[in-house]
């Protein structure tokens, strides 16, 4: 069977500006990205509906006949088993939320997010992990990785965790191949601790579960972190880090404190960058909506900094509770931040101005090089495409 992945506008939306960069199943929460959950689950290769401008690199594959999953929606057995026996006109819902339908390939450009009448329903008896907001990568980071750990270890023996360290809650610790911990605190009693294949805990790091640290991530010297965190594929941190997901390739290398805050890929925070993850007077914080243009209520007393893709700010910058960051914006300049920096701005408290696009792509493409990696021309026009929307419109 043919899987695809799609977008669910509204959600979509609601995970702007994450969601400039890639389809909604391409966010990590946990240990791994919903799309590669879904492929370990269901052993097989997906493919994504999404946006027009994202299809370059991430295309749709069309059969004659498919399965359309939920994109934001994260995979459990009773979910799996239901699509594997998923027949035609059947739909699984869960309360009036599309889970999964099956489709032929003539129907694919006209598929809605309702149900169709001569439809048959399938309906789940428990409530699917599903992420609907920004602040859900983090507040629901917990059970994902758990979920993940169980996913990732089940019936595999870690690797020999080494005697310089201090170790609490072995049996919830899993070091994959290649991985280097030496002269570490790793307590799992509170959650599971992964180390993921050719990543790097060093000396005097104290890690609190449950935490995940990718392939090839790193944590550095005495950094502080308690779960639920995740440090996504190839990203560097250190300081002080609380219920955060950093999602790839992203730096937080030095002193300074980030909770309760998603960072997406190739971006980078200045030593002794602080996020506020708590208002003075405890009340709930208010975060940025792309999608009502306004403020709005995540119903969370601790919320800290949301990071768009290729974003980065100099040293001693300090953000605000509840800010929200686009994509490619550069920041810098004393005292605290705005609450919402739109896509493609340069500047701080001072004032800002438009990041020009030729810049931002030369940027990019040095930082590429120093992860051996190409910014090829399909990343080059994504970045392109993304700036366009900004330029349209500030806000989107």
């Amino acid at each position: 069977m043919n899987y695809i992945l799609f977008d669910e506008s509204i959600v979509r939306t609601n995970l702007l500006p994450l969601t400039f960069m890639r389809p909604v199943a391409d966010i990590r929460v946990g240990i791994l990205t919903i799309r590669e959950k879904w492929e370990k689950q269901l052993k097989a290769k997906t493919s994504s509906l999404t946006e027009n401008y994202l299809t370059p690199k991430f295309p749709i594959i069309r059969e004659n006949e498919n399965v359309l999953i939920n994109g934001s929606v994260c995979p459990n057995e009773e979910v799996i088993s239901a699509i594997k026996n998923l027949k035609k006109n059947q739909i699984i819902l869960f309360n009036d939320t599309i889970i999964a339908l099956h489709v032929m390939e003539g129907e694919l450009d006209k598929i809605g997010e309702s149900a169709s009448e001569g439809i048959e329903e399938i309906k789940l008896s428990n409530p699917p992990l599903k992420i609907n907001h920004t602040w859900e990568i983090f507040s629901k980071n917990d059970i994902a990785i758990r979920e993940d750990f169980t996913l990732l270890t089940k019936g595999r023996k870690s690797q020999k965790i080494s005697g310089t360290n201090r170790v609490f809650g072995e049996n919830e610790i899993f070091v994959e191949k290649g991985a280097k911990v030496e002269c570490a605190i790793l307590n799992a009693t509170t959650g599971p601790i992964y180390i993921g294949k050719d990543a790097e805990v060093m000396e005097g790091a104290t890690i609190r579960g449950p935490f995940a640290l990718c392939e090839g991530a790193q944590v550095k010297m005495a950094a502080k972190i308690y779960g639920p965190t995740t440090i996504g594929p190839c990203c560097r941190v250190g300081g002080e880090i609380n219920n955060s997901v950093l999602f790839g390739f992203s730096n937080k290398a030095h002193d300074g404190f980030m909770g309760h805050s998603v960072i997406a890929e190739w971006c980078n925070l200045g030593a002794d960058t602080n996020t506020s993850n708590l208002k003075n007077t405890y009340d709930n914080v208010r975060l940025w909506s792309y999608g009502k243009q306004t403020f709005v209520d995540t119903h969370l007393q601790f919320c800290g900094l949301i990071m768009g893709d290729h974003s980065k700010c100099a040293i001693d910058t300090q953000f605000n509770t509840g800010t929200v960051v686009g994509v490619s914006a550069n920041i810098f300049g004393s005292g605290l931040q705005r609450n919402f920096i739109p896509s493609f701005t340069w500047g701080g408290t001072a004032g800002h101005t438009n990041y020009d696009i030729k810049k931002a792509l030369k940027v990019a493409e040095i930082v590429f090089k120093r992860r051996h990696r190409t910014l090829d021309d399909i990343e080059k026009e994504l970045l392109t495409n993304v700036y366009s929307i900004t330029m349209k419109n500030k806000f989107l």
